[in-house]
Formats: C-alpha cells, structure tokens, sequence
C-alpha cells in the first residue's frame, strides 16, 4: 500500500521538489513534472516559472491511462509496464513507474527533446524507489 502524503518526511518532500525540478529544468522544452501515487494523490509537482500547467489534473488522468497500459500488459502477457508516452497536438507527455503504488510524469512542449525527457526519466526514477520504499 502507499504511504500517506503525511507519512512522508518533510526532508523527502523537499528531495522531490529537487529532483522534479533538476528533470524539467534539465529538458529543452520540458513545461512540468510530478511524483503521483496510483490513487491520484501528488506527492508533489513542479512546473516551469512562468507556465500556468496543471500537473496535478494531468497526473490524475495520466494515473488512469498507466493503470489501462498496465492492465493491457498484464492480459497480453507482454511483463511490466514501464512507460507510456503520449504525444498530443500541443503537448507529449511521458509517464514513468516508479513502483507498484508511485509514477513519474513530465509534460512537453509541442518540440521538446523527448529523448532527453525520457533519460532524465529512466535515470532520476531510481532515486524515488530509495525514498518510497
């Protein structure tokens, strides 16, 4: 089960608040990110100064896409879901898992650099798992 937002040490929160940071701020064209468990709960979001995003109503719609992905994974025997990219007119968006109960999302720009969004991903995933473990 996942732990409670308030279960969370106040020292965690702010390494999330580093870490989504250094992933937007380190992506060309990247607008915001966020640490989500599966029941739509943030465990905290940031979005680019300057850029009204909602990271929050994306993940809890985001949360739902990955739990479908995951189910279709499951039915076709295709093994563990571990990222989801969808790319829309105005905006690609990646989700990551970070465990069982968490996942990891970053929204771009229509031209920002997707590979570099999904390696920031890949690589700052496994710090998270050591925290919410």
């Amino acid at each position: 089960m996942a732990r409670s937002l308030a279960a969370v040490p106040t020292k965690v929160l702010q390494m999330f608040q580093a870490l989504l940071k250094d992933v937007v701020e380190g992506t060309d064209g990247a607008i915001g990110s966020l640490l989500m468990d599966r029941d739509g709960i943030a465990l905290d979001s940031y979005s680019r100064a300057g850029i009204e995003h909602d990271m929050r109503a994306i993940g809890v719609e985001l949360g739902m896409v990955l739990r479908s992905a995951m189910n279709a994974a499951r039915m076709l025997d295709a093994g563990r879901a571990e990222e989801i990219t969808i790319v829309a007119e105005n905006q690609t968006m990646l989700v990551r898992v970070v465990n069982e109960h968490y996942f990891a999302a970053l929204s771009l720009s229509p031209g920002g650099n997707i590979g570099k969004a999904r390696y920031m991903l890949r690589t700052r995933v496994p710090e998270l798992i050591s925290e919410l473990a």
